[in-house]
């Protein structure tokens, strides 16, 4: 029995992916297509939020097998509000700049005016037709329903070039408007990575009465991974972990579970390949020149780079009951990135690799919850790293480090003594409703219309498209990292952060192997 083999190629991704935790900074600007829409939003923001999301034309692909040219899926279509954007012009420009995108709002302001006017003739097309079809029903005279007959197929003939001209312009508008990023929370700062706030500084720098090993270092010296076999195996950036650092990464999964479960999150694995138009929706660009997306060639299928992507499908197209929300999930899955332009001592070792485990927090909610929601992801990670005694800060980042989709973020970086420097260990972002006006997830509020008190479907309230919110509660390779610098010993051992041990069989710390 033969065995058919699938390819993986990369394909490219956005700014907005790679700026997301763990992913290398923003690679291509003109990759991004976002996507805008007002939503009633109980903030105190001065002006509504705008979101972002991104499309891809359908492409026109051959069946190799058949030589069949397979049709392609109809493009999706988000939410817009191109009438918001309208109004809020110099918001939106003021937006772009700080944002550094490349979006184009003059052309998607002189695509809508058009669009408009070819919807007007349109209208007015279809008006005429229907006159002139109920003129047809009564008597007539031979002549005159010849005349009738003339002019009905002429108006039928314009009025199918004008549909396909607004159709045209339609997709051209979204993919013009899909440029533009979500807005951004008034406290953000304003620049570049540089200018990041610190919001909260943890602990300190421990001192070493020995030289400092990092953690490459210790892993060959203590036997716990390997990269030179796993680079002959797969290539660079890939590690075999051996020994107790297999159990250190079940352990930091298991206690991290056990922690954000108490905290009301329920737990889930994933899928780790999902559609592309679920990457899209969640604001990936799973396709174009650079990329962190692993995607599977032949097929409309990608490697997970975050579980942010299938869990925020789970309700892809639903509308929720109010009583439902906050939808809290806390999501163990591995990530796979491409680390495109990743290089330098900044990535080496177990820092920044094509494939690690992670567990994810994701959370739904009521519009006017999310700003409450982001500070207590925010806070869980703090805890979390707290218990482990790290020494860390807390960034709010700045508006050029923002992925499309998020509205404000916070990061945190923790200190790595063996790579002599602080790295980010996690961040926590509100998208508001960008990726919930692609995703199609809705809420119902509970509260209905006072203004018909007959009961029925017109009674109940409408429906609002909900906000998410994604925190990392444990990458695994990072959290090594941290554990074996800052915990290492004159000996060479490591000691077990005391939260794990229960996790570790009782092992209070890896020694180094007898030769």
């Amino acid at each position: 029995m033969g065995t058919t083999i699938q390819t993986v190629r990369l394909a490219a991704l956005p700014a907005s992916f790679s700026s997301s935790r763990f992913f290398s900074r923003p690679l291509s600007k003109a990759l991004t297509f976002p996507f805008i829409s007002r939503h009633n939003y109980a903030h105190k923001s001065p002006f509504p939020l705008l979101a972002r999301a991104l499309s891809v034309p359908a492409v026109q692909t051959i069946d190799t097998t058949d030589n069949k040219v397979v049709k392609p899926q109809p493009q999706w279509q988000a939410a817009i509000d191109f009438k918001w954007i309208r109004d809020n012009k110099e918001a939106v420009s003021a937006n772009i700049i700080n944002r550094s995108s490349n979006a184009n709002l003059e052309l998607v302001l002189q695509l809508y005016e058009k669009m408009l006017n070819v919807q007007k003739e349109v209208e007015r097309l279809r008006g005429e037709r229907n006159v002139v079809a109920n003129k047809m029903k009564g008597k007539l005279e031979p002549s005159e329903r010849q005349k009738l007959i003339e002019e009905g197929k002429n108006l039928k003939e314009g009025l199918v070039t004008l549909e396909e001209d607004l159709l045209k312009l339609t997709d051209e508008l979204q993919l013009e408007a899909q440029c533009i990023p979500n807005m951004t929370h008034p406290d953000v700062p304003i620049g570049g990575e540089d200018s990041s706030k610190i919001r909260k500084m943890v602990g300190s720098q421990r001192v070493f009465s020995f030289p400092v090993k990092d953690h490459l270092q210790l892993g060959k010296e203590l036997d716990i991974f390997d990269f030179d076999a796993a680079a002959e195996v797969s290539g660079s950036k890939f590690y075999y972990l051996k020994n107790e650092a297999v159990m250190l990464e079940m352990a930091l999964v298991n206690w991290t579970l056990s922690e954000v479960m108490k905290r009301g999150f329920t737990p889930l694995t994933t899928p780790e390949i999902v559609r592309s138009s679920v990457v899209e929706k969640c604001g990936f660009q799973p396709r174009a020149a650079n990329t962190q997306v692993y995607s599977i060639d032949g097929s409309d299928q990608c490697l997970i780079g975050t579980a942010e992507i299938p869990v925020g499908g789970i309700h892809m197209d639903s509308i929720l009951a109010e009583s439902l929300l906050p939808l809290k999930y806390a999501a163990f899955s591995h990530c796979f990135r491409t680390e495109a332009g990743a290089a330098g001592t900044a990535t080496k070792g177990l820092y920044r690799v094509h494939q690690f485990s992670k567990v994810e927090m994701f959370i739904l909610c009521r519009p006017e919850e999310s700003d409450s929601y982001h500070k207590e992801l925010i806070q869980i990670e703090e805890d979390l790293f707290s218990s482990l005694g790290l020494h860390y800060k807390t960034l709010d980042m700045a508006t050029g480090d923002l992925g499309a989709p998020a509205y404000r973020k916070f990061d945190v970086e923790a200190w790595m003594p063996g790579l002599g420097r602080y790295g980010e260990i996690s961040s926590a972002s509100n998208c508001t409703d960008y990726q919930s006006r692609r995703l199609g997830i809705r809420y119902r509020p509970s509260e209905k219309s006072s203004s018909n008190p007959k009961k029925g479907k017109g009674n109940l309230a409408p429906t609002q498209f909900i906000h998410t919110l994604n925190a990392t509660a444990c990458a695994i390779p990072r959290m090594i990292i941290c554990i074996l610098e800052n915990y290492q010993q004159e000996d060479g051992s490591v000691i077990i952060p005391q939260p794990l041990m229960p996790f570790m069989g009782g092992l209070e710390l890896i020694a180094p192997k007898s030769r």
